[in-house]
């Protein structure tokens, strides 16, 4: 057996898988040889499996210890260490939600690959398949058609001419070189079960690959439903969506490592496939196919022998001889037996029938055929197939790493937002400044009709203890109302009675504020400090 083929190579990836430990449940070490029905090996890739699960394991292990450890280190904060929390959470969601689509970018790579490559093995096993039983058809049509069709026509021929002997001894020449012909054609190799076993795997594997592929395309969907529970329970600040990104984030990270085991499974498998894929089909074909055909086709050598060339030569001599013979009979017994006319033009029919078939088998015993095929699938399943599932493989962990990430940031969110609940709630209702106390006055209208604090009649009447409220108010240049009102929310306010000389600020304001709003106070209150004694 040659050492080395030109034609093929396997990857680099391949190599690096088959080259991994291949260990047994027991830990023992198993031959790095593709051997799917074998106990030993298929441990070896459930060991593979079992490490994933473990790296599951550590996974949650990790998250349950990081989230007690946050349950029991919980402290007050002060307000001014509030915000770079907030902002460390959101750089957290930010940079998960990068990462998770670009996971998504990578694994729709990976399962287009994936695809392709194992439509690609599809396609070359249908044409394989439909070689085989292209060999297997014109056999046993040329065989039947010598057996039946040909003894017919002699048999009615040595009928018609029995007065002639030469011309019986032409005939039974023809017999002999027809049971030739039907010897050669059942030397060849049967096709049919490794047909039927072609059929089978292309089944399997079709069925496979569509419910893999299905399933992956879910998958991404529900990265990316989670992805936006989690954007969406962050920006509305909702508790809800954050607990039902909660319970899928932790599905999705399970569903992530149970990926990994599976893809990291069969790409080693198949990787110890495309190591020495010649090794194997020769194993599973040594009952069946003798071991010269398979390595005719494996290899299609130049410098090999065609082991179908002794029975292709020997069918066309006789193919040859036979019509020879019966051109002879038509030119000089047709003229003397007008009745064999019809069985003499139907031989010849025949013989040049089975001279096509003979073409047509000569090129479909050619091995450049059948080991295109072979070719095209190692690459589809070698190539495009081991790389589309290393690609998965790192979108899982991608996504693994983002929702571990997510989960992380998430009781983070959680206290920020009961820390902000608990502010609103430190705020006085009453304050018209307060949004909180806004929302309820809008969604309670009548409560604001009973007591506003910048009604006319309520400032009114708190004025009218002080000062006239008629001066006062007539007083008070509008200008400078615009300019005060301005001063504090950016904006002129028209309101009833003007915000100078209530005696005290709205509670929310700064200090800075408030000193701004005194001054300018006292200064408008005393000019009519004089005008209006005590």
């Amino acid at each position: 057996m040659p050492p080395a083929r030109a034609d093929y190579l396997a990857p680099w990836w391949a190599a690096w898988l088959h080259g991994l430990p291949h260990r047994g449940l027991r830990l023992q070490p198993v031959p790095a040889v593709f051997r799917p029905r074998d106990p030993d090996y298929q441990q070896s890739l459930l060991f593979l499996g079992l490490v994933a699960a473990v790296c599951l394991g550590l996974n949650l292990l990790f998250l349950t210890v990081y989230l007690i450890c946050l349950c029991c280190c919980k402290r007050d904060q002060d307000p001014e260490t509030k915000r770079p929390h907030s902002c460390c959470v959101t750089w957290m969601a930010v940079t998960a939600g990068l990462i998770c689509c670009t996971a998504v970018g990578i694994g729709f790579y990976g399962n287009s690959e994936t695809n392709d490559g194992v439509y690609q093995l599809l396609y070359a096993l249908d044409h394989a398949n439909h070689t085989l039983t292209g060999i297997d058809s014109l056999v046993a049509g040329t065989t039947l058609e010598m057996q039946v069709g040909l003894e017919q026509h002699l048999a009615r021929l040595n009928e018609l001419l029995a007065t002639r002997g030469d011309y019986l001894q032409t005939l039974k020449f023809m017999q002999q070189l027809s049971s030739s012909i039907v010897l050669q054609l059942s030397g060849l190799p049967v096709w049919r079960d490794a047909s039927a076993d072609l059929t089978v795997l292309a089944g399997h594997v079709a069925y496979i690959e569509y419910y893999r592929w299905l399933a992956y395309l879910l998958f991404f969907i529900l990265v990316l439903t989670v992805c936006l529970l989690a954007c969406l329970g962050l920006a509305k600040r909702s508790r809800c969506l954050l607990t039902t990104m909660l319970c899928c984030g932790l599905l999705t990270l399970i569903l992530s490592w149970a990926s990994v085991a599976v893809d990291t499974a069969t790409a080693v498998g198949t990787s110890d496939f495309c190591v020495a894929p010649d090794k194997f089909i020769m194993n599973q074909t040594e009952s069946d196919i003798s071991a010269e055909v398979v390595h005719y086709y494996l290899y299609c050598d130049q410098s090999l022998s065609n082991p179908f060339q002794q029975a292709l030569t020997v069918f066309q001599r006789s193919l040859t001889t036979m019509q020879i013979q019966i051109q002879g009979l038509i030119e000089f017994a047709l003229p003397l037996f007008p009745t064999a006319e019809k069985d003499l033009l139907g031989v010849q029919r025949l013989l040049n029938s089975s001279e096509t078939s003979l073409h047509q088998l000569t090129a479909m015993l050619d091995c450049r055929g059948l080991h295109k095929d072979y070719l095209d699938a190692l690459i589809g399943i070698c190539y495009d197939g081991v790389e589309g599932l290393l690609y998965l493989v790192l979108f899982s962990l991608l996504v693994a790493a983002s929702f571990s990430t997510v989960i992380c940031a998430t009781p983070r969110a959680w206290k920020h937002f009961v820390g902000r609940d608990r502010d609103y709630d430190d705020m006085d209702e009453e304050d018209p400044f307060n949004p909180q106390a806004r929302r309820i006055a809008t969604h309670n209208p009548a409560r604001g009709q009973l007591r506003s604090f910048c009604s006319y009649s309520s400032s009114l009447g708190s004025q009218s203890s002080l000062h006239p409220p008629a001066q006062t108010i007539s007083n008070a240049p509008v200008s400078e109302y615009m300019n005060q009102a301005m001063l504090f929310g950016g904006n002129p306010r028209y309101e009833n009675v003007p915000l100078i000389g209530r005696g005290s600020p709205p509670p929310t304001y700064s200090p800075s504020m408030r000193a701004t709003y005194l001054s300018v106070t006292d200064e408008h209150v005393r000019p009519h400090g004089t005008e209006f004694p005590a």
